[in-house]
């Protein structure tokens, strides 16, 4: 753990970073892993491993040194002496490089190529960093290829779990993950030993800059936003409410438990607390992501006998998700008594939050002020690696970058003026000097 980050030098110091070899790779990835339809780089996958295939490239022509660890997680080194001197902690930039089916271009790609952007930079200038500085290309990412999160960081800290190797399955295939991952060359017999390839001695700080996957920075015209802390969650993915099919014009109001009308009062009465929270100052966020009545049973002359729904509750506060968890139960208690229906929420799964460290916050909106970037300090609604980082001790920061149009679909939007002042504050960031803790 770092104690401190002693200031950054003279901004005239501080080399220019090569955008116009991210602008060259961006293109590249979209026309090699890319269709008219979108994206695709699967996770552990072909178009995955043509990203990770052009990183370790480039990184050899500016003299980087590279490794990979048992999950096949790539790093690419800038180092700052001999290979055989004694390392201190590095700053770790990057980010992962898989994508969901069909989407775009940036969500991910655009943490590493920032990353090798600063590195050419200083490698321009003849500039070396005060420690090693490491582009981190991080595996599996995205959820949705294997079902389970962070496989690549996890397996990088040594907190992968051997059950997973052998009953994950890829989305498509299904192909086991311990089988996908030996494929592309890694080690699970490593991994189920669960060996940590990097630690707090290795990793002095993790940044992850990353497309804003909501709207904040385009609705609020900045650029760069710095994260505050990756929202945790808990989950109800299976919910629904049971209630009794009547006939619609037959049954009258009182004698009705009609299960539509209270998963709507539900919804309306969670809305307003997420509402009062919010007023209150609480970080919150809350979805009802699926609704459903019975296909094979609900008919437009019935009432509603049972809804099937999905609740996601995210906060980077604890204790405002103990809060809503209270407040779900006082809300499921009401409406059954006075509706006459049963909620079944199912099984409970969650997330704790991760939070960024102050002194990175305080270091990225003092050299954004210094540079005149408009900043937006928020957190993050969306899943990244980087919690997995925070969540093991390690100092971790985030930047945002703006984007239009969401992201996990092809329209993502990112502008290159927006990602190059972005890459000029974290070139910046890097040339600041690691104080060891005591």
């Amino acid at each position: 753990m770092i104690a401190s980050i002693r200031p950054a030098p003279n901004p005239a110091a501080v080399p220019e970073p090569d955008i116009a070899l991210a602008e060259k790779l961006f293109a590249e990835l979209r026309e090699r892993t890319g269709t008219a339809a979108g994206i695709t780089r699967a996770s552990y996958g072909l178009g995955e491993q043509i990203a990770h295939d052009m990183v370790r490239r480039e990184a050899n022509r500016l003299g980087m040194t590279c490794e990979t660890d048992a999950g096949c997680n790539l790093y690419a080194t800038l180092r700052t002496g001999p290979d055989g001197a004694e390392r201190r902690p590095a700053i770790f930039v990057g980010s992962h490089l898989d994508s969901v089916p069909l989407g775009g271009n940036f969500d991910g790609a655009a943490g590493v190529l920032a990353g090798l952007a600063v590195a050419a930079g200083y490698r321009r200038a003849g500039i070396l960093p005060p420690q090693d500085l490491t582009v981190a290309a991080i595996r599996a990412e995205e959820s949705t290829w294997f079902g389970a999160s962070y496989i690549g960081s996890r397996a990088a800290l040594g907190r992968l779990e051997g059950s997973e190797l052998d009953g994950v399955l890829r989305a498509g295939d299904l192909i086991r993950l311990g089988a996908a991952i030996d494929a592309a060359g890694g080690d699970t017999a490593a991994l189920r030993r669960r060996e940590a390839f990097l630690d707090q001695r290795r990793v002095g700080v993790f940044i992850e800059p990353h497309i804003e996957q909501g709207p904040a920075l385009v609705d609020e015209a900045r650029p760069v936003g710095i994260v505050t802390g990756i929202r945790g969650s808990f989950r109800h993915r299976q919910a629904r409410c049971l209630g009794v099919y009547a006939h619609s014009g037959a049954t009258p109001r009182r004698s009705r438990r009609d299960a539509a009308l209270a998963v709507a009062r539900l919804m309306v009465a969670l809305d307003d607390s997420w509402f009062r929270l919010a007023e209150a100052g609480h970080d919150l966020v809350v979805t009802f992501g699926q609704l459903a009545t019975d296909a094979a049973e609900a008919a437009f002359s019935k009432i509603a006998g049972r809804v099937d729904f999905s609740l996601d509750v995210r906060s980077q506060s604890t204790e405002t998700l103990t809060l809503m968890r209270a407040e779900l139960a006082r809300a499921v208690a009401s409406i059954e008594r006075e509706q006459g229906v049963r909620f079944e929420l199912g099984e409970e799964t969650s997330s704790q939050p991760a939070l960024m460290d102050p002194e990175i916050i305080e270091a990225f909106a003092a050299l954004a002020e210094r540079d005149d970037v408009p900043t937006l300090v928020m957190p993050c609604g969306a899943g990244h690696d980087a919690a997995v980082f925070a969540q093991a001790g390690i100092p971790t920061g985030m930047l945002f970058i703006r984007n239009r149009n969401g992201s996990h679909n092809p329209r993502e939007a990112m502008e290159m003026a927006d990602f190059a002042a972005a890459c000029r504050i974290l070139a910046a960031f890097c040339l600041r000097e690691l104080r060891p803790a005591p």
